[in-house]
């Protein structure tokens, strides 16, 4: 080599063979022609050639002269480029140029040249590509790392490759520059930061999304040099996230970024850079704690990662910031659990508890993406998500926002198609959620519109899709009742009914619209739009929008054809999405995609459109129901035992025959049901019955051959069949053939079924009975004057005052149904025959219904052993108890009989809401909430449930707390919707219930002594626990109004006993004890009261002028119980898990059943009319705003019952009994209860006075100073019995509001039915005895008159 420099230093260059002199003096395209000869030459040299390399020695320090490196011409560069890198090739390993400069200068110019193979389309590509190949092969680029200026020089090679490469680049060039770059990297002594950075650029998502080649060269480049290069980036990072050296790069506010694409394409960049991360996710710097969260979110949750098993002080450190107190870093977080969930399911557990807490974070978005990521991850796969997952989902169904609650409810309801409807999970996957269909019924219970809209959207939609096939759809429905619990029942037959009101509502809008225009009519259609309004989302801006659709409906004859099409009962399912969609489409425009009217309207035609139920629909759901008759259907595979599949059908049938009954009118749907009469499951006869009694009303002209067949079947079951089909059958015949039914059926039923009572068969007596009493409640006229003897002689003589079967002797308070005694059963509907006999009667002109009410107190009285021989079970006095109870209840509702029930009756029928008999209790305060929940019950038994604050289960305190919320919701928004009718303020305003509440605690029979502190304290309790529902809003300032309200009962007199001192002293006492209530929890009661009370005059005296009583009653220790403290809110939600029902029950059309006789102007009360301009929240109409059906009786659990102490047979002998009397009176008193018949010549006066007995839990004056406080029977029980189911068939009859009296009082038997109880939860330690003195002060029995 000394040698050729030697020759070198000559200066005579040597040319290959054909090439002349290459110089400045030639024509470029000679130029490109020799120094293609010349390139050919080096091209087929080799590094063995020392000939030729010390030959040409000269030629390759000539061609790197400036006079080529600076040519003009691309072709010369391109040429003499190849011809370097071919010089480089043959002298290696020691290059021809010995200067430093001429070395950068050559590799610069290479690097140049290199921006060549951008156009890959052109000619001299290949050269490009050879030259590219050359260098990469020879790695020529290695000789400049002894250079200074070597980074800048691979700087400008990384920078021009990343430039150069795109997606016209075969898989070798790719692979010639990754060698090329990499030999730089893993070679070379360092890697520069900037040479870093040009490689880290194309990894910023910026660069990336422009040139993804370059993002894949730079990513294959880095994994080839992973642990080259890796120290380089860890300096870094340290750099900019531990130092905070921003300076270092311009890539600093990109290294997020680039930490989560180095993660991804080899982890093992960032070993030593994870560590930092943990350390920046608890900096105090909130946006660099996001960025950190935000990162750790895409490598967690990344497909393939493994970050969370590798670095698990890093993923705990992570799951910290759920917990953040930053928003945006708990949003973020929550955001990534889905990604997490669906690819690493191992992590869910990890998972499950931060996310719990977060689906109660105070931020509504974050709640909202918690269901969000939990339901996109179960949508993905079930497998993914945890039934506790699950459950978060469930529990936001409930939030307080709407945005949460409905994302909750429609990801639910998409999982439950998909993998119960749609069976993609399989079996598995279907048992699981079948808890969906339920929870999403239940929300229909919620008073929010919204969510009741929401409800009806997901059924029509996700639950029983309406698009689906008749047969399918049907099979589908059928199904899902059967397999639906018994609230969620409840919920389902609710909706429909709301959809068939509103759908009459429509229809009577409708008709008004047609009539001639007058302010009549214009009033009538304004109210009809109000009613309309109520069901719709924000009734505010919905009344607007329905006033403009009445008139366009007034305007428009043909929208208006097509909506009555709509709501007319014989529309189809096709034909209404047929109407649907030409009225959207009539009123929809395109100039305006967002039509808030139209958006209404949809709402509305949404409700109303009968999208299931068609008569096609009906005759399908016969024929499944026929399926599973016959044995012919999938009932197992659906999981459904076939009895409960035809049960639950027809029970389905028995529902849509109220809100469709004409879908019913076809022959083959009427002959089937022939065919369920004559099975042997009484439900399912039952459920025929009513559907025949719902539908049949044409079936004598348009059916006639069903008529024929179905007459015989009606008697026969009338006459012997189960009570209750006995009565439905009654009811039927009614129904269907009215105009025949008093003149053929008062000799084919009375005659026969009269002649042959016979009370020594007493199982016999028990359908007859039941058969008598509805036809004197269907046909008064005829058939009340043949009763009346029946009654005085048979019922009252024969049956009631006739222990004929001794009792078994149990210390059972209750037994199940199937062992109560056949007489006691026969007593029973004796008791409610006498209440339908009056209740058809409807009058008390022949004093029966005081002579009625006798009895119904006696039988109190004796606690429900009448003839007092002590010949009954205590079971069996149980449930006398309960129906004397039920019939009082029954009778109050009737106006006539709710005015001769003295103040003694009503408050010993109050105590039985303390009955010792759990059952009893139960089933009476069910009764109760009831009549109250319809507005039939007088206000006063609304303070009946003050009593149940000394009930010893917390399940039935709770539950009449509900009632009590309920109740009061109901009258304040029945006076909302009815502002007109102050007339009617004092019997349905809901503070006018503390007057009767405190008249009937100052009469409670525990509250003996007047300053006892301890009685007091009861009488505190009791009275807060009405107080606290009532005080919960102060609106118009009611708390002044029921301050005045007890102030003016200070200046009267109890009006039961006016004369008595110690009555009217207990009467003050409880007033001052409401008043320190009162004073104590509200700060606005001294204000001044808007209205004057007034008082109700068969309660309290009127007020004396001359009277002023400003004394304080309760004794100075006392007042120490009275803590401050404003009232909670009341709540449906807060005792109980579930609300009792809302909206939809049809009212008591008579005014008067709500009417109280009041001592002064009715018309008090403590806020305007006008004052309720509020946002309804249930969406009943005028005519039916109530609906109570949905009780939680079923819900609450058994209660857990403590023994307080031993209770044995002796104990409770000891404690004050209930019914027993000395012998010697027992005979008298059979005798005597007979002659309560005989008073046609009585006078009235005496006719209403009260019994002469002793009164329930008062000894008489007589009593020792030591009886003035009964003994306390134990309070608690062992185990109360569970809460009795409801009948569902006469709770559905009442909701569709129906004037059925008779179904109440056949609930009696059926709640009690329900109460099935084994041995342990039957024997209940009664609570606290209530109602009757000890034996041994227990006077004489007299005569009652």
């Amino acid at each position: 080599m000394a040698h050729s420099k030697a020759r070198a230093t000559d200066g005579k260059v040597t040319y290959p063979p054909g090439v002349k002199e290459i110089s400045d003096k030639i024509s470029k395209e000679e130029m490109v022609r020799r120094l293609k000869m010349v390139v050919k030459t080096f091209m087929d040299m080799d590094q063995d050639s020392e000939e030729e390399k010390e030959l040409y020695l000269n030629l390759a320090l000539h061609l790197a002269s400036d006079f080529f490196l600076k040519h003009p011409d691309k072709d010369v560069r391109l040429l003499v480029a190849c011809c370097l890198a071919d010089i480089f090739r043959i002298y290696a390993p020691e290059a021809p140029y010995t200067s430093p400069d001429k070395l950068k200068d050559i590799f610069m110019f290479i690097t140049r040249q290199l921006k060549g193979l951008e156009d890959t389309k052109s000619a001299q590509f290949n050269r490009y590509f050879y030259l590219l190949e050359n260098i990469a092969w020879v790695k020529s680029y290695n000789i400049c790392f002894e250079l200074e200026d070597s980074n800048e020089i691979f700087t400008q090679l990384y920078r021009t490759l990343f430039q150069v490469i795109n997606n016209g680049h075969n898989q070798k060039v790719h692979m010639h520059m990754v060698d090329l770059m990499s030999s730089i990297i893993c070679e070379g002594d360092t890697v520069s930061q900037e040479l870093l950075d040009t490689v880290l650029v194309n990894l910023v998502p910026a660069h990336k999304n422009l040139n993804k080649q370059a993002y894949d060269l730079a990513k294959a480049l880095l994994k080839r040099t992973a642990q080259a290069i890796e120290p380089y980036i860890t300096n870094f990072f340290n750099q900019v996230l531990m130092l905070g050296k921003t300076s270092v790069s311009d890539l600093s506010e990109h290294v997020f970024d680039l930490i989560l694409e180095l993660y991804n394409i080899d982890s093992h960049l960032l070993l030593s850079v994870l560590p930092q991360l943990e350390f920046k996710l608890k900096s105090n710097d909130n946006d660099e704690r996001l960025q950190v969260v935000k990162l750790l979110a895409k490598m967690f949750g990344a497909k393939d990662s493994e970050l969370a098993a590798q670095n698990k002080p890093l993923w705990q450190c992570y799951l910290g910031r759920f917990n953040d107190i930053h928003v945006p870093i708990r949003l973020e977080c929550v955001k990534f659990a889905s990604h997490c969930l669906m690819n690493h399911p191992d992590l869910a557990k990890d998972l499950t508890e931060y996310l719990r807490v977060r689906s109660h974070d105070p931020e509504e978005a974050i709640r909202h993406d918690v269901i969000v990521s939990i339901v996109t991850a179960a949508k993905k796969d079930l497998s993914l998500v945890n039934d506790a997952l699950l459950n978060f989902v469930k529990e936001r169904t409930l939030d307080k926002r709407w945005r949460v609650r409905k994302e909750a409810m429609m990801g639910l309801a998409s999982i439950y198609r998909k993998y119960s409807l749609q069976g993609e999970g399989g079996r598995e996957a279907s048992k699981q959620i079948s808890w969906i269909k339920d929870k999403l019924l239940h929300i229909y219970y919620q008073n929010s519109i919204d969510d009741r809209l929401l409800v009806e959207r997901v059924f029509a939609q996700y639950m029983v899709p309406h698009n689906l096939e008749t047969a399918e759809r049907m099979k589908c429905l059928y199904y899902l009742y059967a397999t639906l619990d018994t609230n969620a029942v409840k919920a389902l037959n609710e909706m429909w009914k709301c959809q068939n009101l509103l759908r009459h509502h429509v229809k009577d809008l409708l008709d008004l619209i047609k009539k001639p225009k007058s302010e009549a009519s214009s009033k009538a259609v304004f109210a009809k739009v109000m009613v309309i309004t109520r069901n719709l989302p924000d009734p505010g801006k919905a009344q607007d929008f329905v006033k403009k659709l009445a008139q366009v409906l007034d305007d428009d004859e043909r929208i208006r054809d097509q909506l009555e099409t709509l709501v007319s009962p014989t529309c189809s399912c096709k034909q209404a999405e047929v109407c649907v969609r030409d009225i959207t489409k009539k009123l929809g425009s395109p100039k305006q995609p967002s039509n808030p009217f139209l958006e209404m309207v949809k709402f509305l035609l949404e409700r109303i459109a009968p999208v299931h139920i068609d008569t096609e629909s009906i005759s399908a759901l016969i024929k499944q129901v026929n399926k599973s008759i016959d044995g012919t259907a999938d009932d197992e595979e659906e999981g459904v035992p076939t009895e409960e599949a035809i049960r639950a059908g027809l029970e389905l049938l028995k529902v849509l025959s109220f809100t469709h009954p004409v879908s019913f009118h076809s022959a083959e749907t009427f002959e089937s049901l022939l065919g369920c009469l004559k099975m042997d499951d009484e439900k399912v006869a039952e459920a025929a019955l009513q559907i025949f009694k719902n539908t049949g009303s044409k079936m004598e002209e348009s059916f006639p051959h069903i008529k024929s067949v179905l007459l015989p079947v009606l008697q026969a079951k009338a006459k012997r069949g189960p009570p209750r089909q006995a009565k439905y059958a009654i009811h039927c015949i009614n129904a269907i053939w009215s105009h025949l039914f008093v003149k053929c059926y008062l000799f084919v039923f009375l005659q026969p079924l009269h002649k042959g009572l016979d009370p020594a068969n007493l199982e016999q007596l028990i359908t007859p009975l039941t058969t008598l009493g509805h036809l004197a409640q269907l046909a008064p006229e005829q058939f009340a004057a043949p009763l009346k003897s029946l009654v005085a002689n048979f019922i009252v003589k024969d049956l009631l005052m006739n222990d004929r079967i001794p009792g078994k002797k149990t210390t059972k308070l209750w037994v199940p149904d199937d062992e109560v005694s056949p007489e006691t059963l026969a007593k029973i509907q004796g008791i409610k025959l006498m209440v339908r006999w009056l209740l058809g009667v409807k009058n008390n002109q022949s004093k029966s219904g005081n002579s009625t009410l006798r009895m119904l107190t006696a039988i109190l009285h004796s606690d429900g052993d009448l003839t007092e021989q002590g010949r009954m079970g205590k079971p069996d006095m149980s449930r006398l108890r309960l129906a004397a109870a039920c019939a009082l209840l029954k009778l109050a509702q009737e106006p006539c009989y709710h005015e001769i029930i003295t103040l003694e009756q009503y408050q010993l029928c109050a105590l039985v809401i303390n009955d010792e008999c759990y059952q009893v209790r139960q089933c009476f305060s069910q009764k109760l909430h009831r009549g109250l929940c319809r507005l039939r019950l007088p206000l006063e038994y609304m303070a009946v449930f003050a009593l149940c604050a000394k009930d010893p289960v917390k399940e039935r305190r709770a539950h009449a707390r509900q009632c009590l919320v309920k109740n009061v919701n109901i009258r304040r928004e029945y006076l909302k919707q009815h502002a007109a009718i102050s007339d009617k303020l004092f019997s349905l305003l809901p503070e006018y219930v503390v007057p009767y509440t405190i008249h009937l605690l100052a009469h409670d029979p525990d509250y003996v002594k007047v300053q006892d502190i301890e009685q007091l304290k009861e009488i505190k309790e009791a009275l807060w626990f009405v107080l606290e529902i009532i005080m919960a809003k102060n609106e118009n300032n009611s708390h002044a109004f029921i301050r005045k309200m007890v102030e003016n009962i200070k200046q009267t007199k109890d009006a039961q006993a006016p004369t008595d001192p110690k009555t009217n002293e207990k009467l003050y006492t409880v007033c001052d004890v409401a008043m320190h209530i009162i004073m104590s929890k509200s700060t606005t009661y001294s204000l001044e009261s808007p209205k004057d009370p007034v008082l109700p005059s068969c309660f309290f005296t009127k007020p004396d002028k001359n009277f002023s009583n400003t004394k304080n009653y309760l004794p100075p220790e006392m007042k120490a119980f009275f803590t401050p403290g404003k009232p909670k809110s009341a709540n449906v939600l807060g005792a109980v898990n579930k609300p009792l029902s809302t909206a939809g029950k049809q009212l008591q059309s008579k005014a008067s059943r709500m009417e109280t006789a009041s001592n002064d102007d009715s018309s008090s009360n403590p806020g305007s009319p006008q004052r309720s301009k509020t946002r309804y929240k249930t969406s009943g109409s005028v005519s039916a705003p109530i609906n109570h059906s949905f009780s939680l009786l079923q819900d609450i659990e058994k209660p857990r019952g403590r023994k307080r102490g031993v209770t044995s047979g002796d104990d409770q002998d000891s404690k004050p009994k209930r019914g027993r009397k000395k012998a010697a009176t027992n005979t008298t008193a059979a005798a005597e209860s007979e002659d309560q018949w005989d008073e046609d010549n009585r006078p009235e006066d005496e006719q209403n006075s009260p019994p002469k007995k002793g009164r329930r839990g008062r000894p008489p004056k007589s009593a020792t100073p030591s009886q003035d406080t009964p003994s306390k029977g134990k309070r608690g029980r062992k185990k109360a019995a569970p809460p009795p189911e409801d009948d569902e068939e006469e709770e559905e009859e009442e909701e569709r509001g129906e004037e059925e009296a008779e179904d109440d009082d056949e609930e009696d038997d059926r709640s009690s039915e329900n109460m099935e109880v084994n041995s342990e939860s039957a024997e209940s330690t009664p609570q606290k005895r209530r109602g009757r003195p000890p034996k041994s002060a227990q006077p004489p029995a007299k005569k009652p008159v």
